[in-house]
This record gives C-alpha cells, sequence and structure tokens, in this order.
C-alpha cells in the first residue's frame, strides 16, 4: 500500500498546445485513479488541467480542485467533481499543498512554474519534505532541470536538495518515484 494519498498536480490551462500533452495528462489522472490517490488541482476544466481531471474521475478517482473566485471564467470550472472556491491565488496554492502528500508537474506555463519553484523553495528552507516530480514524454522539462543542475553546480543550492524532485517520462514512473521517495522519508 502506498503512503502516497493525495498527489497534487500542476499543469497548464490551455487547449491551445500539443495534444501529446493532453494524452498524457489524460495518462496521469487515469493512473492515479487506477492506485487509488486522490488528484488535488487548480480546479480548471480546460487543458492540462481539465483533461487530467476528467481521466481521473472518468476512472473512479477522487478530485479535488481549487480555484480562485477570479478565475472561474477564465479556467473554467470542472463541477463534476468535489471543488473549493478560494478568494486568491495565494489561499488556492497553500490548500492545494495542505490536501496533497506529493507534487506531479506536467508542462505548463509561467503558472505552472511558478507553482513548482514555490513548493520547492518551501521544501530548501525545510518548511516540507513533501517530493516532486516532473513527468513529460518529450524532454519539455529538461531546460530547468539544465538550471537547477546549474543552480547546484553554483553552490547556491547543496546537492542533497536534487534528490526532492525527479524527471519522469511515464505517469507510471513518476508515481513510483513519489511513492518510494515517500517511503525513504518515513524510515
Amino acid at each position: 500500500m502506498s503512503n502516497v494519498r493525495s498527489v497534487c498536480v500542476y499543469c497548464g490551462a490551455s487547449n491551445d498546445v500539443n495534444k501529446d500533452y493532453i494524452r498524457l495528462a489524460e495518462k496521469l489522472g487515469a493512473e492515479l485513479a487506477k492506485r487509488g490517490i486522490r488528484m488535488v488541482y487548480g480546479g480548471g476544466g480546460v487543458g492540462l488541467m481539465g483533461a487530467s481531471a476528467r481521466s481521473a474521475h472518468n476512472a473512479g478517482g477522487k478530485v479535488l480542485g481549487i480555484m480562485p473566485r477570479f478565475l472561474l471564467t477564465k479556467e473554467m470550472i470542472y463541477e463534476d467533481v468535489e471543488h473549493v472556491i478560494v478568494e486568491d491565488m495565494h489561499t488556492r496554492k497553500q490548500m492545494m499543498f495542505q490536501e496533497s502528500d506529493a507534487f506531479i508537474v506536467l508542462p505548463g506555463g509561467i503558472g505552472t512554474l511558478e507553482e513548482a519553484v514555490e513548493i520547492l523553495s518551501w521544501a530548501r528552507l525545510n518548511l516540507h519534505a513533501k517530493p516532486m516530480a516532473f513527468l513529460d514524454e518529450d524532454g519539455f522539462w529538461a531546460p530547468f532541470f539544465e538550471l537547477m543542475d546549474h543552480i547546484i553546480g553554483g553552490g547556491f543550492t547543496p546537492k542533497s536538495f536534487r534528490s526532492m524532485l525527479v524527471h519522469c517520462d511515464t505517469p507510471e514512473a513518476a508515481i513510483d518515484a513519489l511513492c518510494d521517495r515517500i517511503v525513504r522519508l518515513d524510515q
């Protein structure tokens, strides 16, 4: 049995992306549901957000969407799943963090990157030890990992921090990596 009960998924909210990214989001949602892991996400019904949530829901999984009121018309809340409407982005991000044991980052834009980097910053400050996996099939996140290696090489972050995050190319590998890291943290 996995110690991962709930995974926060950060991802893009645009429909104008490569359809392979949409399919990857669907695969992730289905895999989370298959393993009985609740998906926590930003609540939207568009882009990779909507694709992953619909897929998890359609596969019988539990999904919690957290949406700030001002984004209701932009990200089009996915109403078929449990959701919470909050007043601002800060509350959304804090609640997503609190409701999750680990994080998976799918391809996305500046908002996705900002959410992931904030959680990594909190980990670097020892505010949590929740692991994070970056998931892509085409090397989308490879430049981010080059930057992380550059930051570590420059002495700004210790080498040990690198073990907090992984780069995977399948949903199965990403979930397995998170489960493995949580087991090691619990020992």
